[in-house]
């Protein structure tokens, strides 16, 4: 067995299997908020949460559980049990991102959330992700579309995001300032041209909305595609080990037959 052939092949072997490394783990990435995050209905479309078009960022090791519905706050996250079996289910270098604050700061609502029950219920989710070894990432809840009469924006979640910047800073917790981000998005895009991200549809344009839709909340197509592009920049500054699982993906081009 120690004839120089059986030790060179050994040597080979060895060498095959730490070129291509230990094999990489699987990671779930839970995504829990409202109907900004959310995946949407066919009947809905072509209204679309940045969820739906931040899954296919990753590579084949990421699964994105999006578990955003629309409507809901912390408040009845938790009393629907919709938080429960994510925690129950978190494992070791598993993600929660955590968007809330839509339906939690409007009183009129059902889902309205006192400011003192949404700081208690964002740590609630923090300290039950980090018991189960897995990474809590707290967002600001992602900006309405409202320009002033002089074309600036405005910040509808001024409240509500400053206390989740607070609680990110109390608790040392990854943080990504989506209402801000996406309020300089807007302000680049300006108040026309902004509407491009948002469920902004005139009468007949689409069979879902014969009526037309302004709706300065949710977004199109464009408009979750550009809310995930801004998570995603951040999941890279602030270095999160699911940086690695990245992917850049290369559009095909296509060539037109009839060109010449």
């Amino acid at each position: 067995m120690n004839h120089p052939l059986f030790r060179l092949a050994g040597a080979v072997l060895l060498l095959a299997l730490l070129a291509f490394g230990p094999p990489k783990k699987n990671i779930t990435v839970y995504l829990v908020g409202d109907s900004t995050m959310s995946i949407k209905e066919r009947k809905a479309y072509p209204e679309t949460g940045w969820g739906m078009p931040f899954t296919v960022f990753f590579d084949e090791t990421v699964t994105v559980d999006n578990r955003a519905q629309n409507g809901r706050s912390t408040k009845t996250f938790l009393t629907e049990n919709r938080w429960q079996p994510v925690a129950a289910a978190l494992k070791e270098g598993d993600y929660v991102f955590i968007q809330f604050g839509h339906n939690d700061e409007v009183p009129t609502k059902k889902s309205y959330t006192p400011k003192a029950d949404y700081r208690a219920n964002l740590v609630r989710f923090i300290t039950e992700t980090r018991a189960r070894k897995a990474t809590p990432v707290l967002l600001t809840p992602v900006t309405r579309r409202k320009f002033d009469a002089n074309g600036k924006i405005e910040g509808t979640h001024d409240t509500y995001s400053a206390l989740v910047r607070t609680i990110a800073q109390e608790q040392k917790v990854a943080f990504i300032d989506l209402d801000r981000e996406s309020q300089a998005l807007l302000q680049q895009f300006g108040e026309e041209n902004s509407k491009l991200l948002f469920n902004h549809l005139a009468p007949s344009e689409h069979p879902n909305y014969p009526d037309g839709r302004e709706d300065n909340t949710h977004f199109s197509e464009l408009g979750a595609r550009k809310m995930a592009e801004l998570v995603l920049a951040d999941i890279r500054g602030l270095k999160l080990e699911l940086a690695d699982h990245i992917v850049q993906r290369e559009s095909k081009k296509t060539v037109d037959a009839q060109a010449r």
